[in-house]
């Protein structure tokens, strides 16, 4: 099977939207169930609140259409970037799909410039992909009770 091909997203677009949202919900419902808290707050996010984020997106878009994953980013003031959030369906776990986000990001949106990235500190899939990319890892911080973060940074 062909890898994913990487393309912008536009979330203007009713069922691009509805597919991005679909997506997120399911991952990061997984997530959830890997770091023992359900109060990630995209999980919640109606499709309206994460339309109305002011991202950047890009898909892992299969041969037939389907969203395999997306990356979300926002530029900063200092010309560095944080990661927003990454997600891949759970169809589409073990097959590179992160990867292959996070690889493109890097080399061709933004190469050279720093990167921030925070996971949940026991999601060690995630933490693994940052790691074997380069990233290194900064201080964990707790932002909310039964909470902890793991953060990454990458020139």
């Amino acid at each position: 099977m062909p890898s994913p091909q990487i393309r912008p997203l536009d979330l203007a677009d009713d069922a691009t939207a509805a597919a991005v949202h679909r997506v997120g919900r399911a991952a990061y419902a997984v997530e959830a169930e890997l770091i023992g808290f359900d109060g990630i707050p995209a999980l919640g996010e109606s499709l309206a609140g994460m339309r109305a984020q002011d991202l950047n997106w890009v898909g892992a878009v299969s041969e037939d259409g389907e969203l395999a994953g997306f990356l979300a980013w926002e530029e900063e003031a200092d010309g560095g970037v944080c990661i927003d959030r990454l997600c891949v369906a759970p169809d589409w776990f073990r097959r590179g799909v992160a990867s292959l986000l996070l690889r493109h990001a890097l080399t061709e949106l933004f190469p050279g410039r720093p990167v921030e990235v925070t996971t949940g500190a026991a999601n060690t899939p995630a933490v693994t992909l940052y790691e074997r990319l380069g990233f290194t890892r900064g201080p964990d911080f707790s932002p909310t009770p039964g909470l902890t973060m793991a953060s990454f940074t990458s020139v």
